[in-house]
């Protein structure tokens, strides 16, 4: 696969003013703006941890979940509780970003991240084929892996109700946040560090950083590496810290972010994601007669 330069990303170009009399030429040219930057996508992770932590101690006060003696998290006596409240506390940030980084970006929020629904949606067949497909090899993949006989997803298929709770939020709400926090923020804000800190400190470079917005194909590639092998660490918990299972999520966000990459729209990546996510949960839902028969799990 080839990769495309980094000037496919979200970019703003700006006129520097002229001064008084004649202007040198350099202060003439443009002043590439790459965003979203590493200050960007630490700004909005953070808040998202944040968020996440305060939703998660409005649903222990709220009885959803009990915590041990050191003050971890414990049971769940109400899954659909934990849900919500992590639901709530993407929302959260999402509405929170749509507000605050137009006013850093000088544009709109989605347009900033490429979000660009126009690419995704001529080829919507090809990208939720792409993510069953993905799906069904996961699937496959996982029959040769030996589990633990609870995981800690099990706890949120207590019943029907949280089960359809947790198929809801796997579908419509975590790939779209996974997905502008992964392949929106940190992709490209990691090939741009990449590149600057590899940037030699001359005058010549640095004129050409600010006037041009080329990047480079081992940042692409560095960026893909850092922000999929966060992807799959995001997921060890819930997974039982199997580490094969750790590979096979790294490898599925590196094709989210070819995706991504191709055709230069996180919205695209996210109906693979969604496709993805469908995929496992529709088919837990059929082998237990939605989810009437949880005991057929194990």
């Amino acid at each position: 696969m080839s990769l495309p330069p980094i000037d496919q990303w979200t970019t703003r170009v700006e006129i520097l003013p002229p001064g008084e009399g004649a202007v040198p030429p350099i202060e003439q040219r443009m002043h590439v703006r790459r965003i979203p930057n590493i200050g960007h996508a630490a700004l909005f992770v953070g808040f998202a941890v944040l968020m996440v932590l305060l939703f998660t101690l409005a649903a222990i006060m709220l009885g959803g979940v009990k915590t041990s003696s050191n003050g971890a998290i414990g049971a769940v006596s109400h899954p659909r509780v934990l849900i919500l409240a992590q639901a709530g506390a993407y929302l959260a940030t999402l509405i929170a970003a749509w507000l605050c980084f137009p006013m850093m970006w000088g544009r709109p929020f989605f347009e900033g991240l490429q979000w660009r629904w126009p690419a995704a949606r001529d080829r919507i067949a090809k990208l939720l084929s792409l993510g069953f497909f993905m799906g069904l090899a996961a699937a496959a993949a996982s029959a040769f892996i030996k589990t633990p006989k609870t995981l800690p997803l099990d706890k949120f298929l207590s019943t029907p109700t949280d089960a359809w709770f947790l198929v809801f939020f796997g579908i419509f709400v975590a790939p779209a946040f996974e997905e502008i926090c992964f392949r929106g923020f940190l992709l490209p804000a990691f090939a741009t560090a990449y590149d600057w800190l590899r940037l030699p400190r001359t005058l010549e470079a640095r004129e050409s950083w600010q006037s041009t917005a080329a990047g480079s194909t081992a940042g692409i590639l560095f960026a893909s590496i850092l922000s999929s092998v966060l992807f799959a660490m995001m997921h060890f918990e819930q997974d039982a810290h199997l580490w094969i299972v750790m590979i096979v999520l790294f490898c599925v966000s590196l094709v989210l972010t070819a995706v991504r990459l191709k055709t230069r729209s996180v919205a695209a990546s996210t109906l693979v994601h969604a496709a993805y996510n469908s995929f496992q949960l529709l088919a837990l839902a059929v082998a237990t007669g939605g989810f009437r028969h949880l005991d057929r799990i194990h």
